[in-house]
């Protein structure tokens, strides 16, 4: 079996803190032009940055993004490797 398939994951899942890319968007056309919009596309890497409820913040680059459970449930994401994600952290000043 591809290693790439089983690291798939709804982003709910995730902890804060954890680093992962973008596979897949279980969402309309509108969903996928808003996140677009918003700098989160298929292939992005994001992090997890704050959860609330069902919610959450995520960060891409400097970027950071809070997105409702609604939207949160449509993400699929492949987990990032851990060796690489400290070094794609950004250094804090």
């Amino acid at each position: 079996m591809d290693q790439r398939v089983s690291n798939l994951v709804n982003l709910a899942e995730l902890p804060v803190g954890a680093s992962a890319t973008i596979s897949q968007i279980a969402g309309g056309g509108e969903l996928r032009r808003r996140l677009s919009g918003l700098g989160l596309r298929v292939g992005t890497r994001i992090r997890i940055e704050h959860r609330r409820g069902s919610g959450m913040v995520v960060a891409s680059g400097s970027v950071r993004v809070a997105l409702g459970g609604g939207i949160v449930d449509k993400l699929v994401v492949t987990l990032a490797d851990p060796d690489t994600t400290a070094s794609n952290r950004p250094e804090r000043r």
